[in-house]
């Protein structure tokens, strides 16, 4: 799509150049920028990618840190020996997210997370790996920011105007426990009406989220494998189902109940 208020573009090379001008927008691999209308107001952009920043880095923990710039396409290349026992999810990230190769090619991992909309595959596989957000703040500070907590509702952050989503942060040990998937939408093609993940650790200790019925992920805690209505319960809070063209309330919430229950049972098996 073209922007047509758009006048300049920027290719910053370091931190201070990413000081935004009025009427600047960040842009990252650009799949929202340039699909959906833009206001008036936008009339710059300034092109993260030019930082440079390596899209895959091992942590000195055993951990392992994306940029925010990492393409899909790089998110699915990250062999197995670097996401070792959590490899399926990675993997399952990337391909929920249907797009052609040249979208695959372009779109980013932080562009994703930071766009923020419920069935955000980034975000529920960050929060599924206990990961962590690094934000450059506008006025030069940054911190961290655990990822069940980045994304407050439907397409809203924490990210204040100007901040930067830096990199998202791996720790090494929910990266060996087993892991399981789930979405689903109203089509076979269709965009994503739903979404839940799971990881069992080796201490036995089980983690599942819930996205995409819901306008923010939830992530739900357990010291062992719990007992069908145990997971049931811990379901029932959430009161923040939503439901659209893609698919009515009542029917994301009923599935994400079913999704939570088929994960309990496929990691109770992987013991």
């Amino acid at each position: 799509m073209d922007l047509v208020h758009v006048r300049s573009m920027r290719t910053p090379r370091s931190r201070a150049e990413l000081a935004l001008a009025p009427g600047e927008a960040l842009l990252g691999g650009g799949t929202y920028l340039f699909s959906t209308p833009q206001p008036p107001e936008v009339t710059g952009l300034v092109d993260l990618t030019a930082m440079g920043w390596r899209a895959v880095v091992p942590r000195d923990d055993g951990g392992l840190r994306l940029a925010a710039t990492c393409t899909w396409a790089q998110l699915a290349a990250i062999p197995e020996t670097a996401t070792r026992t959590a490899a399926p999810l990675f993997r399952q990230a990337a391909r929920a997210l249907l797009a052609s190769f040249k979208v695959w090619n372009t779109a980013t991992v932080g562009g994703n997370m930071a766009l923020a909309y419920p069935a955000s595959m980034m975000t529920v596989l960050a929060c599924a790996l206990d990961a962590t957000v690094r934000v450059w703040d506008a006025d030069g500070g940054k911190r961290r920011v655990p990822a069940e907590d980045f994304v407050t509702g439907d397409m809203t952050t924490v990210l204040g105007p100007g901040d930067v989503l830096r990199a998202i942060d791996f720790p090494a040990a929910p990266l060996d426990g087993r892991t399981a998937f789930r979405s689903w939408s109203k089509a076979p093609l269709g965009r994503a009406a739903g979404m839940a993940a799971g990881r069992r650790d080796a201490d036995g200790r089980l983690t599942v989220v819930l996205a995409g019925a819901t306008t923010h992920p939830y992530v739900l805690r357990f010291d062992g494998v719990p007992e069908a209505l145990e997971l049931a319960r811990a379901i029932d809070p959430i009161d923040t189902w939503f439901g659209d063209q893609q698919g009515a309330l009542e029917w994301r919430r009923a599935l994400s109940y079913l999704a939570a229950e088929e994960i309990r049972l496929e990691l109770a098996e992987a013991a």
